[in-house]
């Protein structure tokens, strides 16, 4: 009988335990996610930070909220656009070439963000940035479900995306001091400083991807021949369907557009409180830029551990639709209660912000478990990408938010009309999601068949 995990000689089955089944994949998160969080992490402070320099941007270069918003806005439209050829293009390149790529881009259009004087040079710079990181985000999670079966990727995504969560703590402080202690130093202004020192380290990190990310198991030196055998079972026998490569295939799939408008809704929630946290916090009060950096910082902590808590508790049931709108309605509660304390109380309005963008942020990496889950392995890559294009076109809420709050003078329409796009997205998806996902696999390694390693 052969040694080699999930392989038979003579129909017997080689059980594998299960501590040498965790103790592999336990080896390849150590060496993927800690690179990719710190990429991801890079990724959210280059597009996040903009909501930090409009504090002094604005009326530094007589910019209106609406001209802001639509240069915010600009970002996500150039992302949309060259999304799905970026993850077709990982998907024929490899990882590491698609990577490198986006980053160096990426990183070089944040930097030059620092040279901006009118609004159309703003709106250029933030399409280009968009158009250079369209694909980053779907690559990794489609370069995820190279490495890891279904129900062990709500936890290793929450990994990767408490670096979203993390920017908070690192976005909000650092831009802050940068704001403040920079400004006027060397004949540039504080949110120049901002821009180049924020997205100089991006392209730094580039040079690492071909060090540090192998495009899949086969080509990773660090695992042996036993442990490839087994990732590459335990990936078969997921119970995960395989189907032709076919663009066409997802477009006509009327749950992609479903999934499509579940990451959406989040993503209008997520940029407003990426964007216009700091612009509330001032409202209430709060003058100084270090201090609405530091103020920030309390709702992204409350949001790291329950992103990980709750991830893992998903793929401990290896369940995604009902946790994915459990966080949702959740989620509006806490966009209900923060309308009614914006304009009253600093405390209460941190409060509520740690109850729904805790429970917001909890949501995503179960999502992206459920569509990996979702769509087959030919499907993924354009499935992946297709669902991530249309989702952000929620870049264009902060430039909608702009405009309501130029007409009423308050930002707590916007935040109800989040509220109730929570509870129906919540409610079409775990609807319109049942019976949508393909069988679970049995066990915590991902496998159910014959040929796969089972533990005992």
């Amino acid at each position: 009988m052969s040694s080699r995990a999930g392989k038979y000689a003579d129909a017997e089955l080689v059980l594998v335990p299960q501590p040498q089944i965790d103790a592999v994949y336990a080896k390849v998160a150590r060496r993927l996610v800690p690179f990719l969080f710190v990429c991801y992490l890079f990724s959210f402070i280059d597009r996040s930070n903009v909501g930090f320099a409009q504090l002094q941007m604005k009326s530094s270069l007589g910019f209106s909220d609406a001209a802001y918003g639509i240069g915010a806005t600009m970002f996500f439209v150039g992302y949309a656009l060259f999304e799905v050829p970026s993850n077709l293009l990982l998907q024929r390149i490899g990882a590491r070439a698609t990577l490198f790529r986006i980053m160096v881009l990426w990183g070089a259009a944040s930097a030059a963000t620092m040279f901006v004087r009118t609004p159309a040079q703003f709106y250029l710079l933030r399409f280009l940035l968009g158009v250079f990181e369209a694909g980053f985000f779907p690559g990794i999670v489609l370069y995820l479900t190279y490495w890891f079966p279904s129900n062990r990727r709500a936890r290793v995504i929450a990994l990767i995306l408490m670096a979203s969560v993390a920017a908070g703590f690192v976005t909000g402080p650092v831009s802050g001091v940068i704001l403040k202690s920079l400004h006027e130093a060397g004949g540039l202004e504080g949110w120049q400083w901002m821009f180049v020192l924020e997205g100089l380290p991006t392209m730094l990190a580039a040079g690492f991807v071909f060090v540090l990310l192998p495009d899949g198991p086969e080509q990773a030196a660090w695992l042996d021949d036993a442990e490839k055998a087994l990732i590459r079972d335990a990936l078969a026998e997921s119970g995960e369907p395989r189907e032709p490569r076919s663009l066409l295939r997802v477009l006509s799939d009327p749950r992609a557009y479903l999934l499509a408008f579940g990451i959406f809704v989040s993503g209008c929630a997520g940029y407003f409180l990426a964007f216009w946290v700091p612009t509330l916090i001032r409202e209430l009060g709060v003058a100084d830029p270090r201090a609405i950096g530091l103020y920030t910082v309390i709702p992204n902590g409350f949001g790291i551990v329950t992103m990980l808590v709750y991830g893992r508790h998903s793929d401990r049931r290896n369940e995604q639709r009902l946790h994915w709108a459990l966080a949702f309605v959740v989620a509006a509660l806490g966009f209900v209660a923060l309308g009614r304390t914006v304009q009253h109380s600093l405390p209460w309005t941190i409060a509520a912000l740690a109850f729904g963008g805790s429970a917001l942020v909890s949501s995503t990496p179960i999502f992206w478990a459920m569509a990996t889950r979702y769509f087959p392995k030919g499907r993924a890559a354009a499935g992946i990408a297709f669902v991530n294009s249309l989702a952000s076109l929620s870049g264009a809420s902060p430039a909608l938010v702009g405009l309501v709050k130029a007409h009423t003078g308050s930002l707590v329409p916007a935040i109800d009309a989040m509220a109730a796009m929570l509870v129906v997205a919540a409610l079409a998806l775990g609807y319109g999601m049942r019976d949508a996902l393909p069988a679970a696999a049995r066990g915590p390694n991902g496998t159910r068949g014959p040929h796969g390693p089972h533990a005992r």
